[in-house]
């Protein structure tokens, strides 16, 4: 007898076996002689104990007259029968079962002492309202549809979980009411209805122990162990991103372990790409390929077989390998026989995960014991593959759609606050298509914006880049030379002292001055002349081979030339970029919250950014000039922000490299247009484009009357126009200089003009830094340079 569930509930059960004896009663008046002395032989023993029939809840009287009960469900339990059917005597709802048929006795003894029978998903208060919907249904006759799928889920002698549907014959219970039964209208009916997960209503208009349920149920019970696993593995696939979850894969093999009956058996997965006839590891968690053994991708032909190759890929078929070492040994040793050999796996099948004939990967069953996975069991296969098979071509559309995002977040520029406009036209486009038109995509147009442009420049890039490039050259070519004269001295040839002479030609041209095409004819003497030289003598002379060895070692893979001053000068760029974009782009989140704007950055030699605020981008936002104040103080802080990233970070650079800022005030709004062919905004009309004229050559202006740039380090520069931006901006300024971010030392001055602009201004204000960002202290930037040289 098993018996679980205490808790409070609406029916006291007690156990009888009244209704069931009422048909023997009946059958005393049989004109069937059998059916008469076999009546009176069942009440004849169950006469002597009266509480058989009144009902009973101590539990104790179901084991103490078991031999009785058992006399009494005689022919309800066919002891024909006993080893094959899956029953026994319950309770409802409480996980009281007595009386079992052999089999199922054995199902519970081979699940262990230890194990506990209760019904799946059954929590307390689910029990109390389901117990109240019998009592609506079988006494106040309110008829509503509770029946629910109920199941146990046991384990077998191997571990293996199975899982057993119970359907309830209910025909010998009898439910009356207590004194603690109400009256129910419509209304009371209608309420419950309105509140299934309301416990304490439903306790309120069917108390606890207000109604008494007399009888006992027969639960017969079928194993649906192989449907439940099938159901599993579709429920398990649907839905996104599982992949990445922990528990995935886990889940993923016990189910497959249900469905085979095997505890030990493993799961794993192997991408194909038909474009190259290759395997590929599926990246996600506990996610392995038995046929790639660790590696990344694989050729197919390499991977399989002739006969397993013609399986998978051209019949989509399984493939069942029964017994791994005898075809390791027959095949002398091939695939995939000997990866899976070299894994420990004894038998295994490979099922093709194949649309329409076309192969999207493979699923791999492995286990350590020969025989354990074989033909026969492969068909187990057939109805979960079809589940799978819509699994992986979600998933490839998902991958796709992600590509598709990456692509679109790190190789073009359709800013999320310009995606709105994006979608609408797209949602046109797709509904155009679908009436049998041929749309176009119409370029996407922001009117009346106002522009906002910030650079933070390296300064000197390219003296310092051709520096780099200088050093490493006469590096390269001063080691050449030493192991020419090392080869002319030891093998005496002429030709040696040729290639010396032009090596030293090359040395005085590049240690002079750096040409355009320097590099280039460096780099084509050096692999045309130098290496097949030097190829030649590494078999000459053994000492000589050694400096060659050495020599090449320093060449960079990739370059192919020494790469050391300018990989520093590089990695100095690269990290001084990461680090004010990174700032840039923290900022901006920011901002975007205060009111939506286009933003734009890009990454040269420093750390460019365009801004565009206006009603046309806001979409459903009232847009008011004072939020292009807002916009034009945020940019002036961030641009200070991004000097003080970049003079704490530069003590750490490989080549400490100096940048200046620059910021562009244009008052005039303008319309920005979406280059499809570029995949980026650009202002729109010829009239417009004086801005773009003025921001590409700004960066190179010089102070009136003066040989000297406007930017400097240490410095911002803000460039205008009109008189009411300079008022504008030096309110900011000053305001800021209030806050610790300028010094007093702030001046305007007037700029030489440009090629097709003239007329334009800039306010110079000096910054004062701060050596981190908790420090209160400020510096100049002279300051700065001496408290970090300390």
């Amino acid at each position: 007898m098993e018996q679980h569930y205490n808790g409070e509930a609406p029916l006291i059960q007690l156990v009888s076996f009244n209704k069931l004896l009422q048909q023997y009663d009946a059958m005393l008046e049989s004109d069937n002689e059998l059916l008469r002395q076999r009546a009176k032989y069942i009440l004849e023993v169950q006469a002597p104990y009266p509480e058989l029939r009144e009902g009973f809840d101590d539990l104790s009287i179901v084991e103490k007259r078991k031999d009785v009960i058992h006399t009494i469900l005689m022919d309800t339990f066919s002891e024909v029968l006993t080893h094959n059917e899956i029953k026994a005597a319950s309770i409802p709802f409480a996980n009281l079962v007595f009386n079992s048929s052999e089999r199922f006795k054995k199902i519970l003894k081979d699940a262990g002492e230890d194990f506990e029978l209760e019904i799946r998903n059954m929590p307390e208060n689910l029990q109390y309202i389901l117990q109240c919907t019998v009592i609506l249904n079988f006494y106040y006759g309110f008829k509503m549809d509770f029946k629910r799928p109920l199941f146990y889920d046991i384990p077998d002698a191997n571990g293996v979980m199975r899982h057993y549907r119970i359907l309830y014959n209910a025909d010998f219970m009898e439910i009356n009411p207590t004194e603690k039964a109400k009256e129910l209208a419509q209304a009371d009916i209608d309420e419950l209805l309105e509140n299934f997960d309301d416990l304490e209503l439903w306790k309120e208009k069917i108390p606890p122990n207000s109604f008494v349920s007399k009888g006992f149920a027969i639960s017969n019970m079928f194993d649906v162990t192989a449907e439940h696993s099938i159901s599993e593995i579709k429920s398990t696939l649907i839905g996104g991103n599982k992949r990445t979850n922990d528990s995935f894969m886990d889940s993923f093999q016990e189910t497959f372990r249900s469905l085979f009956g095997l505890n030990t058996i493993n799961v794993g997965f192997a991408g194909y790409d038909p474009a190259t006839d290759r395997f590929l590891k599926i990246h996600g968690k506990g996610i392995e390929s038995y046929i790639l053994y660790g590696k990344e991708m694989e050729s197919c032909d390499r991977m399989l077989c002739d006969y397993s190759y013609s399986k998978l890929l051209n019949e989509s078929d399984f493939v069942a390998i029964s017994n791994v070492e005898k075809y390791l040994e027959k095949s002398g040793g091939g695939q995939p026989y000997k990866s899976l050999h070299g894994q420990g796996v004894k038998s295994a099948i490979l099922a093709p995960i194949a649309d329409d004939g076309n192969l999207l990967g493979v699923l791999e069953l492995v286990s350590d014991k020969v025989n354990e996975l074989n033909s026969v069991n492969a068909t187990k296969l057939v109805d979960v593959m079809p589940f799978i098979v819509s699994a992986v071509l979600r998933s490839i559309e998902e991958e796709q759609n992600l590509i598709d995002a990456i692509i679109q977040h790190e190789c073009t520029t359709v800013h999320s606050s310009v995606y709105w406009k994006f979608q609408e036209e797209a949602k046109r486009f797709m509904a155009e298509e679908l009436q049998g038109k041929q749309p176009s995509f119409q370029e996407i147009v922001f009117k009346e914006v106002y522009p906002l442009y910030g650079q933070i420049d390296i300064k000197e890039s390219s003296k310092e880049r051709n520096q780099a490039i200088q050093r490493d050259l006469i590096i390269q070519l001063s080691e050449i030379q030493d192991i020419l004269q090392q080869a002319l001295d030891t093998l005496k040839l002429p030709i040696y002292e040729e290639l010396m002479f032009r090596v030293n030609s090359h040395l005085e041209e590049v240690t002079e001055i750096l040409y355009t095409n320097t590099e280039q004819a460096i780099f084509d003497f050096v692999h045309e002349e130098i290496n097949p030289a030097f190829h030649h003598l590494k078999r000459e002379d053994a000492a000589i081979k050694a400096l060659i060895e050495t020599y090449e070692s320093r060449i960079d893979a990739t370059t192919e030339s020494y790469y050391d001053h300018r990989r520093n000068y590089d990695e100095s760029v690269q990290e001084i970029n990461m680090q004010l974009a990174a700032l840039l782009d923290q900022r901006q989140q920011e901002a975007q919250e205060m009111f939506p704007h286009y933003f734009e950055r890009y990454k040269t030699d420093g750390v460019e950014h365009n801004l565009y605020i206006g009603s046309s981008i806001a979409n459903n936002r009232t847009f008011d000039e004072l939020y292009l104040n807002n916009l034009r103080l945020w940019q002036l802080q961030v641009m200070v922000e991004m000097e003080n990233r970049h003079y704490v970070l530069k003590p750490k650079l490989p080549v400490p490299l100096d940048v200046a800022s620059l910021m562009l005030v244009y008052s005039t709004p303008l319309a920005i247009r979406f280059r499809m062919d570029e995949k980026r905004f650009d202002v729109d009309g010829t009239y417009n484009a004086r801005y773009e004229i003025i921001k590409k050559r700004i960066d190179k202006s010089l102070i009136k009357g003066t040989r000297k740039r406007l930017t400097q380090k240490g410095k911002l520069a803000i460039v205008y126009s009109q008189k009411k931006d300079e008022r504008e901006y030096l309110r900011y300024v000053h305001f800021l200089k209030h806050k610790g971010y300028f010094t007093n030392n702030i001046e305007i001055v007037e700029l030489e003009g440009l090629q097709g602009v003239t007329g334009l201004k800039a306010i110079r204000a000096e910054i004062l830094y701060k050596t981190d960002e908790a420090s209160e202290k400020t510096y100049t930037y002279a300051d700065l340079m001496e408290a970090l040289k300390a």
